[in-house]
Protein backbone atom coordinates (compact mmCIF):
# COMPACT_ATOMS: atom_id res chain seq x y z
CA UNK A 1 0.00 0.00 0.00
CA UNK A 2 2.76 2.10 0.87
CA UNK A 3 4.05 2.15 -2.94
CA UNK A 4 0.43 3.03 -4.22
CA UNK A 5 0.28 5.98 -2.07
CA UNK A 6 3.58 7.19 -3.00
CA UNK A 7 2.98 6.85 -6.64
CA UNK A 8 -0.25 9.04 -5.49
CA UNK A 9 1.29 11.57 -4.18
CA UNK A 10 3.92 11.85 -6.95
CA UNK A 11 0.69 12.05 -9.65
CA UNK A 12 -0.95 14.71 -7.13
CA UNK A 13 1.96 16.57 -6.58
CA UNK A 14 2.60 17.40 -10.37
CA UNK A 15 0.83 20.04 -12.70
CA UNK A 16 2.07 18.34 -15.39
CA UNK A 17 -0.32 15.69 -17.61
CA UNK A 18 2.60 14.01 -19.04
CA UNK A 19 4.43 13.39 -16.24
CA UNK A 20 1.60 12.29 -14.04
CA UNK A 21 0.78 9.57 -16.73
CA UNK A 22 4.25 8.71 -16.78
CA UNK A 23 4.69 8.57 -13.18
CA UNK A 24 1.87 6.21 -12.85
CA UNK A 25 2.53 4.08 -16.11
CA UNK A 26 5.84 3.18 -14.08
CA UNK A 27 3.98 1.99 -11.36
CA UNK A 28 1.53 -0.07 -13.36
CA UNK A 29 4.31 -1.62 -14.61
CA UNK A 30 5.95 -3.02 -11.78
CA UNK A 31 2.91 -4.53 -10.45
CA UNK A 32 1.77 -8.04 -10.67
CA UNK A 33 -1.75 -8.46 -12.77
CA UNK A 34 -3.58 -9.34 -9.86
CA UNK A 35 -2.35 -6.14 -8.10
CA UNK A 36 -2.58 -4.20 -11.21
CA UNK A 37 -6.23 -4.93 -11.38
CA UNK A 38 -6.43 -3.39 -8.07
CA UNK A 39 -4.45 -0.60 -8.35
CA UNK A 40 -6.34 1.17 -11.93
CA UNK A 41 -9.79 0.77 -9.77
CA UNK A 42 -8.43 2.49 -7.14
CA UNK A 43 -6.38 4.93 -8.89
CA UNK A 44 -9.94 5.76 -10.20
CA UNK A 45 -11.42 7.01 -7.04
CA UNK A 46 -12.92 3.70 -7.03
CA UNK A 47 -13.51 1.04 -4.28
CA UNK A 48 -15.25 -1.55 -6.23
CA UNK A 49 -15.20 -1.95 -10.36
CA UNK A 50 -18.41 -0.37 -11.71
CA UNK A 51 -19.00 -3.53 -13.10
CA UNK A 52 -19.49 -5.46 -9.62
CA UNK A 53 -22.02 -3.12 -8.50
CA UNK A 54 -20.83 -3.28 -5.27
CA UNK A 55 -21.25 0.14 -2.80
CA UNK A 56 -19.39 0.78 0.93
CA UNK A 57 -22.59 1.63 2.53
CA UNK A 58 -20.15 3.80 4.62
CA UNK A 59 -21.56 7.21 6.21
CA UNK A 60 -19.56 9.70 7.28
CA UNK A 61 -20.62 9.41 11.11
CA UNK A 62 -18.86 6.33 11.09
CA UNK A 63 -15.54 7.14 9.15
CA UNK A 64 -15.30 10.47 11.49
CA UNK A 65 -15.93 8.28 14.85
CA UNK A 66 -12.96 5.72 13.64
CA UNK A 67 -10.57 8.47 12.94
CA UNK A 68 -11.56 10.41 16.13
CA UNK A 69 -11.28 6.75 18.10
CA UNK A 70 -7.84 6.46 16.82
CA UNK A 71 -6.63 10.01 16.62
CA UNK A 72 -7.96 10.83 20.51
CA UNK A 73 -8.18 14.34 18.57
CA UNK A 74 -11.12 16.43 20.28
CA UNK A 75 -14.32 17.48 17.55
CA UNK A 76 -12.66 21.31 17.68
CA UNK A 77 -9.16 19.82 16.60
CA UNK A 78 -10.49 17.46 13.89
CA UNK A 79 -12.98 20.52 12.51
CA UNK A 80 -9.94 22.73 12.14
CA UNK A 81 -8.03 19.72 10.33
CA UNK A 82 -10.87 19.53 7.90
CA UNK A 83 -11.15 23.31 7.31
CA UNK A 84 -7.56 23.38 6.41
CA UNK A 85 -7.25 20.33 4.02
CA UNK A 86 -11.20 20.15 2.53
CA UNK A 87 -10.01 16.57 1.88
CA UNK A 88 -11.39 13.57 3.66
CA UNK A 89 -8.21 11.48 2.78
CA UNK A 90 -5.92 14.20 3.30
CA UNK A 91 -7.46 14.83 6.73
CA UNK A 92 -7.78 11.45 8.25
CA UNK A 93 -3.83 11.13 7.27
CA UNK A 94 -3.14 13.72 8.88
CA UNK A 95 -5.50 13.07 12.16
CA UNK A 96 -3.60 9.76 12.68
CA UNK A 97 -0.35 10.90 12.10
CA UNK A 98 1.91 8.82 15.19
CA UNK A 99 -1.37 7.27 16.45
CA UNK A 100 -1.18 4.00 14.58
CA UNK A 101 0.98 1.13 14.59
CA UNK A 102 2.36 0.64 11.09
CA UNK A 103 3.16 -2.62 9.69
CA UNK A 104 3.49 -3.78 5.78
CA UNK A 105 -0.09 -3.60 4.38
CA UNK A 106 -0.57 -5.36 0.76
CA UNK A 107 -3.19 -4.12 -1.83
CA UNK A 108 -5.18 -7.40 -1.22
CA UNK A 109 -5.50 -6.57 1.94
CA UNK A 110 -7.05 -3.49 1.77
CA UNK A 111 -9.79 -5.36 -0.69
CA UNK A 112 -10.51 -7.86 1.99
CA UNK A 113 -10.90 -4.90 4.05
CA UNK A 114 -13.36 -3.25 1.68
CA UNK A 115 -15.18 -6.25 0.77
CA UNK A 116 -15.53 -6.77 5.02
CA UNK A 117 -16.93 -3.07 5.08
CA UNK A 118 -19.44 -3.38 2.21
CA UNK A 119 -20.88 -7.16 3.64
CA UNK A 120 -21.00 -5.78 7.41
CA UNK A 121 -24.01 -4.02 8.61
CA UNK A 122 -24.75 -0.97 10.64
CA UNK A 123 -22.46 -0.19 13.33
CA UNK A 124 -20.36 -3.60 12.42
CA UNK A 125 -18.85 -1.86 9.57
CA UNK A 126 -16.81 0.34 11.94
CA UNK A 127 -14.48 -2.87 13.01
CA UNK A 128 -13.00 -3.92 9.79
CA UNK A 129 -12.35 -0.19 8.97
CA UNK A 130 -10.64 0.67 12.03
CA UNK A 131 -8.55 -2.40 11.92
CA UNK A 132 -6.94 -1.49 8.29
CA UNK A 133 -6.23 2.05 9.75
CA UNK A 134 -4.51 1.18 13.05
CA UNK A 135 -2.06 -0.86 10.72
CA UNK A 136 -1.41 1.94 8.13
CA UNK A 137 1.17 4.76 8.00
CA UNK A 138 -0.48 8.45 7.80
CA UNK A 139 0.23 7.97 3.79
CA UNK A 140 -1.41 5.01 3.46
CA UNK A 141 -4.23 6.06 5.47
CA UNK A 142 -4.13 9.15 3.36
CA UNK A 143 -4.99 7.53 0.26
CA UNK A 144 -6.73 4.36 2.14
CA UNK A 145 -9.40 7.10 3.40
CA UNK A 146 -9.25 8.58 -0.60
CA UNK A 147 -10.26 5.28 -1.85
CA UNK A 148 -13.50 4.94 0.35
CA UNK A 149 -14.46 8.20 -0.42
CA UNK A 150 -14.41 8.03 -3.48
CA UNK A 151 -12.52 11.02 -4.67
CA UNK A 152 -8.28 11.25 -5.32
CA UNK A 153 -8.39 14.55 -5.80
CA UNK A 154 -4.90 14.21 -6.89
CA UNK A 155 -5.39 15.67 -10.82
CA UNK A 156 -5.76 12.22 -11.56
CA UNK A 157 -8.72 11.32 -14.27
CA UNK A 158 -10.03 8.21 -15.40
CA UNK A 159 -8.85 8.94 -18.74
CA UNK A 160 -5.40 9.84 -17.38
CA UNK A 161 -5.41 6.19 -16.10
CA UNK A 162 -6.18 4.77 -19.69
CA UNK A 163 -3.50 7.21 -20.57
CA UNK A 164 -1.22 5.56 -17.89
CA UNK A 165 -2.00 2.07 -19.16
CA UNK A 166 -1.32 3.15 -22.27
CA UNK A 167 2.13 4.22 -21.51
CA UNK A 168 2.94 1.24 -19.27
CA UNK A 169 2.38 -1.21 -21.77
CA UNK A 170 3.23 0.56 -24.84
CA UNK A 171 -0.03 0.55 -25.77
CA UNK A 172 -1.95 2.85 -28.29
CA UNK A 173 -4.53 4.98 -26.34
CA UNK A 174 -7.54 4.62 -28.51
CA UNK A 175 -6.87 0.79 -28.23
CA UNK A 176 -7.02 1.34 -24.24
CA UNK A 177 -10.35 3.70 -24.29
CA UNK A 178 -11.70 0.41 -26.80
CA UNK A 179 -11.02 -2.45 -24.29
CA UNK A 180 -12.50 0.19 -21.17
CA UNK A 181 -15.77 0.59 -23.30
CA UNK A 182 -16.32 -3.09 -23.92
CA UNK A 183 -15.49 -4.63 -20.34
CA UNK A 184 -16.57 -1.23 -18.40
CA UNK A 185 -13.88 -2.31 -16.04
CA UNK A 186 -10.56 0.09 -16.13
CA UNK A 187 -8.74 -2.82 -14.01
CA UNK A 188 -9.46 -5.57 -16.51
CA UNK A 189 -8.67 -3.31 -19.21
CA UNK A 190 -5.47 -2.78 -17.45
CA UNK A 191 -4.71 -6.81 -17.26
CA UNK A 192 -5.61 -6.87 -20.98
CA UNK A 193 -3.65 -4.58 -22.44
CA UNK A 194 -0.42 -6.03 -20.04
CA UNK A 195 -1.52 -9.40 -21.56
CA UNK A 196 -1.57 -7.65 -25.24
CA UNK A 197 -5.48 -8.77 -25.55
CA UNK A 198 -6.96 -6.38 -27.92
CA UNK A 199 -10.12 -8.09 -28.75
CA UNK A 200 -12.74 -5.20 -28.43
CA UNK A 201 -15.43 -6.04 -31.29
CA UNK A 202 -18.57 -7.00 -29.28
CA UNK A 203 -20.47 -5.24 -26.45
CA UNK A 204 -20.95 -7.69 -23.43
CA UNK A 205 -24.69 -7.38 -21.69
CA UNK A 206 -25.20 -6.58 -18.25
CA UNK A 207 -21.91 -5.04 -18.27
CA UNK A 208 -23.01 -1.30 -18.90
CA UNK A 209 -21.40 0.49 -21.16
CA UNK A 210 -20.32 4.25 -20.66
CA UNK A 211 -23.04 6.49 -22.29
CA UNK A 212 -22.47 8.90 -24.97
CA UNK A 213 -21.89 12.36 -23.64
CA UNK A 214 -23.59 15.86 -26.05
CA UNK A 215 -21.64 19.28 -25.75
CA UNK A 216 -23.78 22.00 -24.79
CA UNK A 217 -24.26 24.90 -26.99
CA UNK A 218 -26.13 28.37 -26.25
CA UNK A 219 -27.50 29.51 -29.95
CA UNK A 220 -28.42 27.50 -33.04
CA UNK A 221 -25.69 29.49 -35.33
CA UNK A 222 -23.68 27.65 -32.77
CA UNK A 223 -25.02 24.18 -33.40
CA UNK A 224 -24.46 24.31 -36.94
CA UNK A 225 -21.08 25.96 -37.54
CA UNK A 226 -19.69 22.78 -34.79
CA UNK A 227 -21.10 20.22 -36.31
CA UNK A 228 -20.65 21.56 -39.63
CA UNK A 229 -23.32 19.86 -41.18
CA UNK A 230 -26.27 20.99 -44.11
CA UNK A 231 -28.75 19.39 -41.87
CA UNK A 232 -29.63 17.82 -38.70
CA UNK A 233 -31.32 16.26 -36.11
CA UNK A 234 -33.02 17.16 -33.35
CA UNK A 235 -34.53 14.99 -30.31
CA UNK A 236 -36.36 16.94 -27.60
CA UNK A 237 -34.32 16.62 -24.51
CA UNK A 238 -36.56 15.35 -21.54
CA UNK A 239 -37.09 16.01 -17.47
CA UNK A 240 -35.95 12.75 -16.80
CA UNK A 241 -33.46 10.34 -16.04
CA UNK A 242 -30.69 8.50 -18.49
CA UNK A 243 -31.56 5.24 -19.04
CA UNK A 244 -29.91 1.96 -20.31
CA UNK A 245 -31.34 -1.30 -20.59
CA UNK A 246 -30.12 -4.78 -21.47
CA UNK A 247 -32.54 -7.24 -22.67
CA UNK A 248 -31.48 -11.31 -23.32
CA UNK A 249 -34.53 -13.70 -22.92
CA UNK A 250 -36.03 -13.55 -19.54
CA UNK A 251 -33.49 -11.22 -18.09
CA UNK A 252 -33.26 -7.20 -18.08
CA UNK A 253 -31.65 -4.65 -16.27
CA UNK A 254 -31.48 -1.41 -15.95
CA UNK A 255 -28.56 1.22 -15.47
CA UNK A 256 -28.40 5.17 -14.68
CA UNK A 257 -25.88 7.43 -15.79
CA UNK A 258 -23.01 6.80 -13.10
CA UNK A 259 -23.92 2.75 -14.66
CA UNK A 260 -25.70 2.23 -11.42
CA UNK A 261 -27.96 -0.52 -11.59
CA UNK A 262 -31.76 1.15 -11.38
CA UNK A 263 -33.56 -2.38 -12.30
CA UNK A 264 -35.72 -1.91 -9.13
CA UNK A 265 -37.13 1.22 -9.09
CA UNK A 266 -38.33 0.45 -12.68
CA UNK A 267 -40.45 -3.18 -12.49
CA UNK A 268 -43.26 -2.39 -15.50
CA UNK A 269 -40.79 -1.35 -17.84
CA UNK A 270 -38.90 -4.84 -16.73
CA UNK A 271 -42.04 -7.04 -17.25
CA UNK A 272 -42.18 -5.00 -20.54
CA UNK A 273 -38.93 -5.72 -21.96
CA UNK A 274 -39.54 -9.69 -21.17
CA UNK A 275 -42.31 -9.48 -23.95
CA UNK A 276 -40.38 -8.02 -26.17
CA UNK A 277 -39.65 -10.36 -29.25
CA UNK A 278 -35.73 -9.37 -29.60
CA UNK A 279 -32.60 -9.16 -27.24
CA UNK A 280 -31.56 -5.27 -27.15
CA UNK A 281 -29.16 -2.43 -25.79
CA UNK A 282 -31.40 0.07 -25.29
CA UNK A 283 -30.07 3.76 -24.01
CA UNK A 284 -32.75 6.38 -23.56
CA UNK A 285 -34.31 8.35 -20.81
CA UNK A 286 -37.14 7.27 -18.50
CA UNK A 287 -40.03 9.68 -17.68
CA UNK A 288 -43.03 9.90 -14.99
CA UNK A 289 -46.21 9.79 -16.86
CA UNK A 290 -49.60 9.47 -16.16
CA UNK A 291 -53.23 9.37 -18.62
CA UNK A 292 -50.74 9.95 -21.28
CA UNK A 293 -49.06 12.72 -20.02
CA UNK A 294 -45.36 13.72 -19.24
CA UNK A 295 -45.17 14.31 -15.43
CA UNK A 296 -42.81 16.56 -13.80
CA UNK A 297 -39.44 15.16 -12.72
CA UNK A 298 -39.91 16.13 -8.95
CA UNK A 299 -42.80 13.17 -9.74
CA UNK A 300 -40.38 11.14 -11.15
CA UNK A 301 -37.68 11.44 -7.86
CA UNK A 302 -40.41 9.47 -5.88
CA UNK A 303 -39.69 6.49 -8.07
CA UNK A 304 -35.16 7.14 -7.67
CA UNK A 305 -33.59 5.28 -5.52
CA UNK A 306 -35.59 2.51 -4.89
CA UNK A 307 -34.78 -1.37 -4.84
CA UNK A 308 -38.60 -1.77 -4.44
CA UNK A 309 -41.69 -0.29 -5.89
CA UNK A 310 -44.95 -1.15 -4.38
CA UNK A 311 -48.06 -1.43 -6.01
CA UNK A 312 -49.41 2.16 -4.99
CA UNK A 313 -46.57 4.21 -6.27
CA UNK A 314 -46.72 2.39 -9.36
CA UNK A 315 -50.20 3.26 -9.41
CA UNK A 316 -49.37 6.93 -8.83
CA UNK A 317 -46.19 7.46 -10.69
CA UNK A 318 -46.16 5.32 -13.78
CA UNK A 319 -43.04 5.35 -16.13
CA UNK A 320 -42.02 5.18 -19.98
CA UNK A 321 -38.75 4.90 -21.32
CA UNK A 322 -38.26 7.09 -24.06
CA UNK A 323 -35.67 5.76 -26.15
CA UNK A 324 -33.42 7.06 -28.79
CA UNK A 325 -30.34 4.74 -29.58
CA UNK A 326 -30.11 1.06 -30.09
CA UNK A 327 -26.06 0.00 -29.34
CA UNK A 328 -26.84 -3.47 -29.78
CA UNK A 329 -29.52 -6.16 -31.32
CA UNK A 330 -29.65 -9.60 -31.63
CA UNK A 331 -26.09 -10.42 -30.88
CA UNK A 332 -24.97 -7.61 -33.34
CA UNK A 333 -22.90 -4.55 -31.81
CA UNK A 334 -24.22 -1.30 -33.29
CA UNK A 335 -21.28 0.92 -32.13
CA UNK A 336 -19.68 2.16 -35.29
CA UNK A 337 -23.04 2.24 -37.60
CA UNK A 338 -24.47 5.90 -38.05
CA UNK A 339 -27.31 7.00 -35.94
CA UNK A 340 -29.27 6.59 -39.60
CA UNK A 341 -29.13 2.56 -39.40
CA UNK A 342 -29.34 2.68 -35.68
CA UNK A 343 -32.77 4.20 -35.84
CA UNK A 344 -34.03 2.70 -38.96
CA UNK A 345 -33.27 -0.83 -36.79
CA UNK A 346 -34.47 0.79 -33.82
CA UNK A 347 -37.99 1.70 -36.00
CA UNK A 348 -38.31 -1.90 -37.25
CA UNK A 349 -38.75 -3.36 -33.49
CA UNK A 350 -42.20 -2.36 -33.44
CA UNK A 351 -42.10 -1.28 -29.53
CA UNK A 352 -45.08 -0.99 -27.58
CA UNK A 353 -46.06 0.73 -24.27
CA UNK A 354 -44.06 1.26 -22.27
CA UNK A 355 -41.47 1.87 -24.75
CA UNK A 356 -41.40 5.16 -27.16
CA UNK A 357 -39.34 5.94 -29.68
CA UNK A 358 -37.73 9.75 -29.30
CA UNK A 359 -39.48 12.46 -31.37
CA UNK A 360 -37.29 12.92 -33.96
CA UNK A 361 -37.17 15.92 -36.56
CA UNK A 362 -34.83 17.22 -39.53
CA UNK A 363 -33.42 21.10 -38.93
CA UNK A 364 -31.75 22.44 -42.32
CA UNK A 365 -30.65 25.81 -40.97
CA UNK A 366 -29.93 27.60 -37.70
CA UNK A 367 -33.89 29.44 -38.25
CA UNK A 368 -35.43 26.26 -38.70
CA UNK A 369 -33.24 25.08 -35.31
CA UNK A 370 -34.28 28.16 -33.37
CA UNK A 371 -38.09 27.70 -34.37
CA UNK A 372 -37.55 24.25 -33.58
CA UNK A 373 -36.18 24.94 -30.09
CA UNK A 374 -39.18 27.78 -29.53
CA UNK A 375 -41.56 24.80 -30.48
CA UNK A 376 -40.04 21.99 -27.64
CA UNK A 377 -39.81 24.68 -24.80
CA UNK A 378 -43.32 25.90 -25.30
CA UNK A 379 -44.35 22.31 -24.82
CA UNK A 380 -42.55 22.34 -21.48
CA UNK A 381 -39.38 20.20 -22.40
CA UNK A 382 -35.88 21.66 -21.13
CA UNK A 383 -34.41 22.26 -24.85
CA UNK A 384 -33.03 20.09 -27.94
CA UNK A 385 -30.28 17.31 -28.58
CA UNK A 386 -28.74 17.85 -31.63
CA UNK A 387 -27.50 15.47 -33.30
CA UNK A 388 -25.26 14.50 -36.36
CA UNK A 389 -27.11 11.89 -38.38
CA UNK A 390 -23.89 10.20 -39.92
CA UNK A 391 -22.38 9.67 -36.50
CA UNK A 392 -21.47 6.74 -34.29
CA UNK A 393 -21.96 5.62 -30.87
CA UNK A 394 -18.86 6.99 -28.61
CA UNK A 395 -19.08 6.22 -25.30
CA UNK A 396 -18.29 8.81 -22.51
CA UNK A 397 -16.95 11.36 -25.06
CA UNK A 398 -18.27 14.66 -25.01
CA UNK A 399 -17.48 15.85 -29.04
CA UNK A 400 -19.40 17.44 -31.08
CA UNK A 401 -21.36 14.61 -32.70
CA UNK A 402 -24.47 15.48 -30.27
CA UNK A 403 -24.86 18.87 -28.99
CA UNK A 404 -27.35 20.03 -26.28
CA UNK A 405 -29.28 23.41 -26.81
CA UNK A 406 -30.52 24.94 -23.45
CA UNK A 407 -30.70 28.29 -22.90
CA UNK A 408 -31.77 29.51 -19.31
CA UNK A 409 -35.56 29.75 -18.81
CA UNK A 410 -34.59 32.87 -16.48
CA UNK A 411 -32.12 34.79 -14.18
CA UNK A 412 -33.14 35.53 -10.74
CA UNK A 413 -31.72 38.17 -8.15
CA UNK A 414 -30.81 36.24 -4.95
CA UNK A 415 -28.82 37.01 -1.86
CA UNK A 416 -26.07 34.63 -0.49
CA UNK A 417 -27.02 33.21 3.12
CA UNK A 418 -24.09 30.51 3.41
CA UNK A 419 -20.98 29.37 1.83
CA UNK A 420 -19.06 25.59 1.77
CA UNK A 421 -15.37 25.30 1.70
CA UNK A 422 -14.42 24.07 -1.81
CA UNK A 423 -12.83 20.81 -2.80
CA UNK A 424 -9.88 19.84 -5.57
CA UNK A 425 -8.86 22.38 -7.10
CA UNK A 426 -10.94 24.93 -4.55
CA UNK A 427 -9.48 23.68 -1.56
CA UNK A 428 -8.84 26.52 0.61
CA UNK A 429 -11.45 28.93 -0.99
CA UNK A 430 -15.36 29.23 -0.35
CA UNK A 431 -16.68 28.45 -3.44
CA UNK A 432 -20.30 27.14 -3.03
CA UNK A 433 -22.45 29.49 -2.39
CA UNK A 434 -26.51 29.18 -0.78
CA UNK A 435 -28.52 31.66 -1.93
CA UNK A 436 -32.23 32.98 -1.18
CA UNK A 437 -35.07 35.08 -2.31
CA UNK A 438 -37.64 37.24 -0.09
CA UNK A 439 -40.80 35.68 1.28
CA UNK A 440 -42.66 38.82 1.24
CA UNK A 441 -45.20 37.37 3.79
CA UNK A 442 -43.21 36.77 6.09
CA UNK A 443 -40.17 39.44 5.78
CA UNK A 444 -37.48 36.69 5.84
CA UNK A 445 -34.99 35.02 3.57
CA UNK A 446 -35.57 31.42 1.83
CA UNK A 447 -33.19 29.38 0.08
CA UNK A 448 -33.83 28.36 -3.25
CA UNK A 449 -30.69 26.39 -4.40
CA UNK A 450 -27.15 26.60 -4.33
CA UNK A 451 -24.77 27.56 -7.08
CA UNK A 452 -20.46 26.47 -7.36
CA UNK A 453 -20.12 27.53 -11.13
CA UNK A 454 -19.74 31.16 -12.99
CA UNK A 455 -17.30 33.07 -10.94
CA UNK A 456 -13.69 33.18 -12.12
CA UNK A 457 -11.14 31.56 -9.60
CA UNK A 458 -9.68 35.52 -8.88
CA UNK A 459 -13.40 36.43 -7.73
CA UNK A 460 -13.82 33.50 -5.66
CA UNK A 461 -11.00 34.30 -4.62
CA UNK A 462 -12.15 38.16 -3.78
CA UNK A 463 -15.32 36.68 -2.12
CA UNK A 464 -13.15 34.27 0.72
CA UNK A 465 -11.78 36.76 2.04
CA UNK A 466 -14.95 38.87 2.08
CA UNK A 467 -17.42 36.23 3.27
CA UNK A 468 -14.75 35.01 6.21
CA UNK A 469 -15.03 38.73 7.31
CA UNK A 470 -19.31 38.02 6.85
CA UNK A 471 -19.26 34.93 8.88
CA UNK A 472 -21.98 34.83 11.51
CA UNK A 473 -21.54 31.19 12.20
CA UNK A 474 -18.96 28.74 11.63
CA UNK A 475 -20.17 25.62 10.88
CA UNK A 476 -17.04 24.08 9.78
CA UNK A 477 -17.03 23.06 6.58
CA UNK A 478 -19.90 25.88 5.71
CA UNK A 479 -20.11 29.29 7.05
CA UNK A 480 -23.71 31.19 7.41
CA UNK A 481 -22.92 34.62 6.31
CA UNK A 482 -24.54 38.06 6.53
CA UNK A 483 -26.97 38.20 3.63
CA UNK A 484 -25.43 41.19 2.06
CA UNK A 485 -23.96 39.67 -0.92
CA UNK A 486 -26.58 39.85 -4.56
CA UNK A 487 -25.84 37.41 -7.50
CA UNK A 488 -27.54 37.14 -10.41
CA UNK A 489 -28.34 33.21 -11.25
CA UNK A 490 -29.64 31.17 -14.32
CA UNK A 491 -30.95 28.24 -14.14
CA UNK A 492 -33.16 25.23 -16.17
CA UNK A 493 -36.36 24.49 -14.13
CA UNK A 494 -37.59 24.84 -10.73
CA UNK A 495 -38.92 21.88 -8.63
CA UNK A 496 -41.32 21.23 -5.49
CA UNK A 497 -38.51 20.65 -2.85
CA UNK A 498 -38.98 19.56 1.04
CA UNK A 499 -35.00 20.83 1.56
CA UNK A 500 -36.17 24.46 1.10
CA UNK A 501 -37.77 26.52 3.59
CA UNK A 502 -39.04 27.92 0.27
CA UNK A 503 -40.72 24.93 -1.14
CA UNK A 504 -38.62 25.13 -4.06
CA UNK A 505 -35.29 24.27 -5.70
CA UNK A 506 -33.63 26.03 -9.04
CA UNK A 507 -32.24 23.14 -10.98
CA UNK A 508 -28.49 23.52 -12.43
CA UNK A 509 -28.54 26.87 -11.25
CA UNK A 510 -24.94 28.97 -12.15
CA UNK A 511 -23.72 32.26 -11.46
CA UNK A 512 -24.23 35.56 -13.76
CA UNK A 513 -22.62 38.06 -12.67
CA UNK A 514 -21.87 39.76 -9.48
CA UNK A 515 -24.82 42.96 -8.92
CA UNK A 516 -22.90 44.84 -6.43
CA UNK A 517 -25.27 47.52 -7.95
CA UNK A 518 -28.11 46.09 -6.04
CA UNK A 519 -29.54 46.09 -2.57
CA UNK A 520 -30.47 43.54 -0.79
CA UNK A 521 -33.85 45.03 -0.91
CA UNK A 522 -34.18 44.63 -4.37
CA UNK A 523 -34.09 40.95 -4.84
CA UNK A 524 -36.62 38.74 -6.47
CA UNK A 525 -39.34 37.12 -4.45
CA UNK A 526 -40.49 33.65 -3.55
CA UNK A 527 -43.58 34.96 -5.20
CA UNK A 528 -41.54 35.14 -8.58
CA UNK A 529 -40.03 32.12 -7.95
CA UNK A 530 -43.46 30.69 -7.69
CA UNK A 531 -45.09 32.52 -10.87
CA UNK A 532 -42.41 31.22 -12.43
CA UNK A 533 -43.24 27.30 -11.53
CA UNK A 534 -46.89 27.93 -12.08
CA UNK A 535 -45.92 29.09 -15.50
CA UNK A 536 -43.41 26.66 -16.76
CA UNK A 537 -43.42 23.38 -14.52
CA UNK A 538 -46.82 23.55 -12.85
CA UNK A 539 -49.41 21.65 -13.86
CA UNK A 540 -50.46 23.22 -17.06
CA UNK A 541 -47.02 22.53 -18.18
CA UNK A 542 -47.05 18.57 -18.38
CA UNK A 543 -46.74 17.66 -21.38
CA UNK A 544 -49.04 15.43 -23.90
CA UNK A 545 -47.18 11.93 -24.24
CA UNK A 546 -48.22 12.20 -28.35
CA UNK A 547 -46.61 15.71 -28.44
CA UNK A 548 -43.10 14.27 -26.96
CA UNK A 549 -42.74 10.78 -28.56
CA UNK A 550 -43.95 8.61 -30.92
CA UNK A 551 -44.17 4.75 -31.28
Amino acid sequence: MIEFANAGAAVGATPATLEKTRILGAYFRSLDEADLRRAAVYMSGRAFPPSQRRTLGLGWQTLSKVISSISSRDEEDLGALFRKHADLGDWAGEAVDGATQPAPVKLADVEATLEAIRSARGNAKAAPLEAMVRRMDPASTRFFIKIISGEMRIGLSEGLVEAAIAEAFDVPITQVKRVHLVTGDIGETAVRCKRGEFEASKITLFQPVRFMLASPVEAPEEAFTRMGAESVWTEEKYDGVRCQMHREGERVELFSRDLKETTGAFPELVEGAKTMGHDVLFDGEVLAHRDGRVLRFFELQHRLGRKKVDDELRRDVPVVLVIFDLLWLDGRTLLDEPLTERRKLLEGLGLEHPFLLARLEEATGPEHLDRVFKETRERGNEGLMVKDPLSPYTPGRRGLAWLKLKRPLATLDVVVTAVEWGHGKRRGVLSDYTFAVKDTRSGKLVNVGKAYTGLTDAEIAEFTKRFLEMTIEDQGFRRMVRPEVVLEVAFDSIQHSGRHMSGYALRFPRIVRIRDDKPVEEIDTLARVAELYDRYFGEKSEVALSEVAET
